[in-house]
């Protein structure tokens, strides 16, 4: 099942996309997408609930606005240098363990909205990532619990001001963290549509010319590892994300390195997860 959310921003309704691509909005079912659908077995009673209501839901027009489709996770952690090529070329080494760091939720959008560039910034930078989204509370687990703890999976851009990331005292969270960084979507997919998480191809278009393409086999830490590392240190909540790294080909690594201008189109996808764009604006030029 492919969970959606629509409308402009401050409301937003749950919908499903169909097999087909239709759109259709879920709100009868009466719970959005957030910790407490997850919490509670929403999959799972939202699919006994279209069996018997799905023709009697509205269909969602194709203009309407994609918005997050986690409505306000406690949490959006992120995994970095977790692939080797993206390490190399950040110049760092292969981590022992895995790197851990946050984004704010603020910076949550949805997948087709405006990137921002921040005052003051020179140097933001792209980054396709698989996004792990949490369906059971998840507390000192194992690796072979772990799987048992995923609600689904979901496309996420993790947008980095490399000044502010790594020429400002080194604090990575203030360079991931700005208002737009994080586009969500356009959809979470559940666990079982997705046969494995670790052959996954995903890429990244500027102005339509590709610059990271890879595959999720090449991460370092897979999503059990990751799951069960972040749980012996913090509870993971119903609905949380988690950002597992990019691959190789950020601006940062290019020679000559290239940042994001205004007027730039950002398109991205992963198999399986769909794709979203994003077309950059000047902070001024903010709406």
């Amino acid at each position: 099942m492919k969970l959606i959310r629509c409308g402009a921003p401050g409301a937003e309704f749950p919908g499903v996309e169909l097999k087909d691509g239709t759109r259709i909005d879920v709100s009868a079912f009466g719970s959005d997408y957030d910790e407490r659908f997850f919490e509670n077995n929403g999959i799972s009673n939202l699919r006994m609930w279209l069996e018997k209501h799905q023709n009697e839901c509205p269909i969602i027009s194709e203009h309407v606005r994609l918005a997050p489709p986690v409505k306000k996770p406690s949490k959006l952690i992120c995994i970095g240098l977790n692939y080797a090529r993206h390490a190399e070329e950040s110049g760092a080494t292969v981590p022992d363990e895995p790197v851990i760091f946050f984004k704010a939720t603020s910076a949550i959008v949805g997948p087709n909205d405006d990137l921002i560039i921040p005052k003051n910034s020179e140097k933001t930078d792209w980054e396709v990532e698989l996004g792990i989204v949490i369906g059971k509370k998840a507390s000192y687990v194992s690796k072979d619990e772990a799987m048992d703890h995923v609600a689904g999976y979901v496309l996420h851009n993790d947008y980095s001001e490399r000044e502010f990331q790594l020429e400002r005292a080194g604090q990575w969270v203030k360079g991931k963290s700005c208002d737009t960084f994080a586009p969500l979507g356009p959809y979470v997919v559940t666990k079982d549509e997705i046969e494995n998480p670790h052959n996954l191809n995903l890429w990244l278009k500027l102005n339509g010319e590709i610059k990271q393409q890879s595959n999720t086999s090449d991460m370092v830490f897979d999503v059990p590892t990751v799951i069960s590392y972040l749980s012996q240190f913090m509870s993971l909540i119903p609905g949380d994300i988690i950002s597992t790294g990019t691959p190789f080909g950020v601006g940062m690594g290019l020679k000559p390195q290239r940042y994001v201008k205004p007027g730039d189109e950002i398109e991205l996808g992963i198999e399986g997860l769909g794709t979203s764009k994003q077309t950059a604006r000047a902070w001024e030029e903010r709406n």
